[in-house]
């Protein structure tokens, strides 16, 4: 099977595992465009987790319709890009890459005793360390039957961004 003309990598994971520091890394490594998944939450849903409520299908599925647009908007610009976004479960993962051919996820592996130690110490974001358990309870492991690939957080940042841009490699279109 041939790579696509172009790649779209979706950096995720829980919240605190890494993603946006992941996907910049990328994106600048590659000279790619970069997006944050969670810029696409409507207003509703962040103050939703602000408040400490986690988000539920219902919240999820416009948010991630509205990425898989985007996507299919920089397949058609011919833009190789790297976005974020926690992509939790098989169903949201299936959205995203339907009917986009250069979708390839990059799952980061975090241990939970570490995400919760990254959460406790985050500055600046409206997602509070109380969510990290639903978060890891909804999250379903990227399949074999998935494109994509898992990477290990550790090491620091040098060594993940070398492990995802080996890993990418034989993704990777334009």
């Amino acid at each position: 099977m041939s790579n696509p003309p172009t790649t779209t990598v979706v950096v995720m994971g829980v919240s605190g595992s890494g993603k946006t520091t992941v996907a910049t890394g990328v994106a600048e490594a590659l000279g790619w465009k970069y997006s944050e998944g969670d810029d696409f939450h409507p207003p509703a849903n962040v103050e939703k987790m602000r408040s400490g409520h986690p988000l539920v299908d219902e919240d999820r599925w416009p948010w991630l319709r509205d990425i898989a647009t985007w996507i299919g908007d920089r397949e058609a610009l011919g833009e190789s890009v790297v976005i974020t976004c926690s992509a939790l479960k098989r169903s949201y993962r299936d959205l995203l890459a339907d009917g986009h051919p250069s979708v390839v996820f990059c799952m980061l592996e975090v241990p939970a005793a570490v995400l919760a130690e990254r959460m406790a110490h985050r500055e600046g974001h409206y997602m509070p360390a109380s969510l990290l358990r639903s978060q890891l309870e909804t999250l379903e492991p990227l399949q074999p039957d998935e494109r994509g690939f898992v990477v290990p957080v550790e090491g620091g940042e040098d060594a993940v961004l070398a492990a995802v841009l080996r890993h990418l490699r034989p993704h990777r279109g334009g």
